[in-house]
């Protein structure tokens, strides 16, 4: 099983946030003054996937602007069939699998993986809890609510590429 991405999305619903591990199709660079995060796509883990990487034909920003619309999408559906107490974690495909962990702030933690993933969003509040605390909210240089840059912090990458990577669901 596999862990292929994670988004994190502000309150404003801007992907402020987006790494990759095991994907072959990236999306296409964003465009220029587009929501795309500050740190680029191809981050430092993303050069450690192995075989051949193709485009999806989708820009990032329609990517992560799909992605944001079915977790709204579902969420609401859920919350109307359900009641106000059930709440929208997971839904998977014959493809993937898509977890989700919202905080009580807005910001909401997505992460695809392998569709036979146990629930994953555990994970979620553990990079919420850990790096994202730490090394977003309590840094006073990261300007959380900026359109213009998503987070770029190095330390924050490399602090849930270590959690992530030691998982026992990462293959």
């Amino acid at each position: 099983m596999t862990i292929h991405s994670l988004y994190i999305y502000d309150r404003h619903c801007a992907c402020v946030y987006y790494q990759d591990w095991h994907r072959t199709r990236r999306p296409k660079l964003a465009v220029e003054g587009g929501i795309m995060p500050a740190t680029p796509v191809s981050s430092a883990s993303a050069a450690m996937i192995s075989g051949p990487i193709t485009s999806t034909g989708l820009s990032f920003d329609e990517e992560a602007k799909l992605v944001y619309g079915v977790i709204l999408s579902l969420r609401n559906m859920v919350k109307k069939l359900s009641g106000r107490d059930e709440q929208f974690v997971n839904y998977r495909t014959s493809a993937y699998k898509l977890h989700l962990f919202e905080t009580i702030s807005g910001y909401k933690f997505v992460m695809l993986s392998d569709p036979n993933a146990d629930s994953l969003r555990f994970v979620l509040r553990q990079i919420y809890v850990g790096p994202f605390l730490q090394y977003v909210t309590r840094n006073p240089l990261v300007s959380m609510d900026s359109k213009e840059c998503g987070i770029d912090n190095e330390y924050f990458r490399s602090s849930v590429d270590r959690l992530v990577r030691g998982l026992s669901i990462f293959a």
